[in-house]
């Protein structure tokens, strides 16, 4: 029986850890693909002029500047908006906030809000700031909007880093004499600063992506000039890349892939800097 036994849970161990090794190649496999398909469709038509150009004859010729600009302003206004707002209300719920049934529900909210559909929050966007607070159809309008959807990610990393501290750091400061905000300003930010930025640099990652929240708060597929202000509108790479590959007949193929290509890149550099920070900031601590 022992044997049998035995033989049953070496069965069961390496069945476990084929699917496991399965399921991540296959991952692997798929994410390389579509890497590799964008770049090497894309990349003929990448050139200093298609980055540096604006667009013409509705996007069939000229570049992607403008679009690259907005991205850029879009992602900014987003992180200048929600980093403070969501490392404060994170400091707020991990030090301050009494361990009951209240905060429990508001933690379990904040982490609900990661899966709301983006296309609500572009609804949302467009009913409180470009109606109700008359802020247009405008860059302002965008960044906070996807500000409102970094948020939830922005609030739950910082939040965590915070937890992950060891509450000796917070004992030994509190021991000396320092104040509970000169602990947490001093002794315990330094120590999650790694974890709250890499999930600032997720958090922008993925609404640097995002096409359906902008699509109604004021991006727009051919504006006149680059924004000279928060309340013009705006091009944006990810909407971009949408009309040119659904709404223009006749585009040509290597526009749509070129678009996709950069669209990645930008993506790409926002979770290999993420990557970055965490591998350096464990180093450190090693």
């Amino acid at each position: 029986m022992r044997v049998k036994s035995e033989r049953v849970r070496r069965f069961s161990q390496r069945t476990a850890f084929a699917l496991l090794l399965v399921s991540t190649v296959a991952v692997v496999a798929v994410t390389l693909y579509i890497i590799l398909r964008i770049a090497v469709d894309g990349a003929g038509t990448i050139s200093w002029g298609f980055l540096t150009e604006p667009p013409s004859q509705a996007g069939k010729a000229g570049g992607i500047f403008p679009a690259l600009v907005g991205t850029f302003y879009l992602m900014l206004g987003t992180l200048i908006i929600a980093l403070p707002i969501g490392v404060l209300a994170g400091i707020y719920l991990a030090e301050y906030a009494p361990r009951n049934w209240l905060t429990k529900v508001i933690n379990l909210a904040i982490i609900n809000l990661a899966g709301v559909p983006s296309i609500v929050y572009g609804l949302f966007g467009l009913g409180v700031f470009v109606l109700m607070l008359e802020l247009g159809m405008s860059l302002l309008a965008a960044s906070l909007t996807l500000a409102c959807q970094a948020l939830a990610m922005t609030v739950t990393t910082s939040r965590e880093a915070l937890l992950a501290v060891p509450a000796e750091y917070r004992q030994g400061s509190l021991a000396v004499g320092a104040t509970k905000w000169q602990t947490i300003r001093h002794v315990i930010l330094p120590q999650a600063r790694p974890g709250i930025i890499t999930g600032a640099v997720l958090a922008m990652s993925r609404a640097a992506g995002e096409s359906a929240p902008i699509l109604v708060v004021g991006a727009a597929f051919l504006a006149p000039g680059l924004p000279q202000s928060p309340f013009d509108r705006f091009m944006a790479l990810p909407y971009h890349l949408y009309t040119v590959a659904t709404q223009v007949p006749g585009m040509p193929a290597g526009t749509k892939w070129g678009v996709a290509l950069v669209l990645l890149a930008v993506v790409l550099s926002f979770n290999i800097l993420a990557a970055v920070v965490r591998l350096r900031s464990r180093r450190q601590r090693g």
